[in-house]
């Protein structure tokens, strides 16, 4: 049972939903992404795509929605795969492609003669890209607008050598990133173009993987966000349902469950674990063939593909009964505003089992508890965070904890009643609703004196 103060009123009359004049789609729209905007700023994303987008002609696209992060004050690197378009070069001239086996799965050997090719073809993709850059993007909401874009010596490489007895020629591996000088570059508000080519210290060239280009790149420049756009759509549990969001331990779990895939899901998977391993924030795996997939991804709560973190997850866990007295720190002051309902110590380790809680350091910053109702609807109750890491995300997170584990309670809906944060609640997939709507246990419990609202989200 919730632990709210109550009152049974039967005569009491129920207050009507609220509502309120609809405004141009553009103001609520506006408001959401604010705050995404504010968060982003000044921020580095390595965002890397497949060859397979450019040959899709959903490049001015993309072009278009990079332009719009880059006027919003986000520091943009962006890296271009060019499988396809070496394929294309290589029948061109009657070249067979060939691959590794066994470790070496997947890598291409490149020859002289297939250099070339993959010199032609990541040359004129890469021109492509600026020219899309440089035409001013007419028609488009960045109509006139002047982005520079720079390209240039920036990776250092070194030949893969011989494996397993072949001999993989021109294919190498990132060696070395010029961090230093693509800094400077965003600091002068470019965009740093890379290709998957890389060159030694004696002016070799070498054939590079556009997603080993990306992770270390992303890895040298600490980035905020590694972003994939290729033909993975993410990942999904056996159910079939998508999974917006895993941290390393998840992951390794899960894939101790489904066993590693093959193919460029094995191949991203690793790469992304090891970007994270090596301090990047966050990597999302999209899918290129949709649409405004980055902005989706950037600019919604759910996004579209699936984000890969390091451990925020696992510091966020059901609490204890050790863990009474740092909840009762978080909350006590709400209680006090009256921004939540009071709650003793003895309620507190009732319902303990109900709550997750958020940690940094052993210390405590956030709280929510979870109720279950036979309806098939749980209560969000009791969420909160420490003012000091507001806007850092812990409220997020702790929503996105209780969203799944209402989902494995089988939960279809979960309720909240607020007086103070309704707004924040509706910009995260909640709909304003009516008291009727909730549980019959629930409803012969609603506090009168709070005359709290009632918002509704389905799972």
């Amino acid at each position: 049972m919730p632990s709210n103060s109550s009152k049974n009123l039967p005569n009491h009359p129920i207050p009507p939903a609220q509502t309120q004049p609809d405004t141009f789609p553009f103001v609520s729209w506006l408001r959401n992404v604010a705050p995404y905007i504010h968060s982003f700023h000044n921020k580095t994303f390595v965002i890397a795509f497949a060859g397979e987008l450019a040959t899709d002609s959903e490049l001015e696209n993309l072009v278009e929605d990079i332009a719009m992060l880059h006027a919003m004050g986000m520091r943009i690197v962006l890296v271009h795969g060019s499988r396809p378009q070496i394929q294309e070069q290589l029948a061109l001239h009657s070249i067979e492609a060939r691959y590794g086996t066994g470790q070496m799965l997947g890598y291409r050997i490149t020859d002289p003669a297939a250099m070339e090719c993959v010199k032609e073809a990541v040359g004129e993709l890469r021109l492509d890209i600026e020219a899309c850059f440089s035409q001013g993007l007419p028609n488009t909401p960045m109509a006139g607008s002047r982005i520079s874009v720079i390209s240039g010596n920036f990776i250092t490489a070194r030949p893969v050598g011989v494996v397993e007895g072949v001999d993989f020629m021109h294919t190498g591996l990132v060696r070395k990133v010029d961090h230093e000088s693509i800094k400077m570059s965003l600091d002068h508000h470019k965009i740093v173009l890379l290709s998957p080519l890389g060159f030694s210290p004696t002016g070799q060239a070498f054939n590079l993987a556009y997603e080993d280009v990306a992770c270390s790149t992303a890895t040298a420049l600490k980035a905020d966000k590694l972003i994939f756009l290729s033909n993975i759509n993410g990942l999904f549990n056996s159910a079939g349902e998508h999974i917006a969001e895993i941290a390393l331990p998840q992951l390794n779990k899960y894939l101790g469950e489904h066993g590693l895939p093959p193919g460029d899901l094995r191949s991203l998977l690793l790469i992304a674990a090891k970007a994270v391993k090596l301090g990047v924030s966050r990597v999302h795996l999209l899918p290129h063939n949709r649409d405004g997939a980055v902005l989706e991804e950037l600019f919604t709560h759910d996004g579209v593909g699936t984000m890969i973190v390091a451990s925020d997850i696992e510091n966020l866990r059901e609490a204890t009964i050790d863990d009474v007295g740092g909840i009762l720190q978080i909350i006590s002051p709400l209680e006090e505003e009256g921004v939540l309902a009071p709650r003793g110590r003895s309620v507190i380790e009732r319902d303990i089992s109900t709550f997750s809680v958020i940690e940094h350091d052993h210390v405590i910053f956030g709280c929510a508890a979870l109720f279950q109702f036979a309806e098939n609807i749980g209560e969000l109750a009791c969420l909160a965070v420490d003012p000091d890491t507001q806007g850092t995300g812990d409220g997020e997170r702790l929503l996105k904890r209780v969203e799944a584990r209402a989902k494995e309670l089988g939960l279809k809906k979960l309720f909240v009643l607020t007086t103070r944060t309704e707004h924040w609640f509706l910009k995260r997939g909640f709909i304003r609703s009516h008291v009727d709507e909730l549980p019959k246990e629930r409803k012969s419990h609603y506090d009168w004196d709070r005359k709290s609202m009632v918002l509704i989200k389905t799972l």
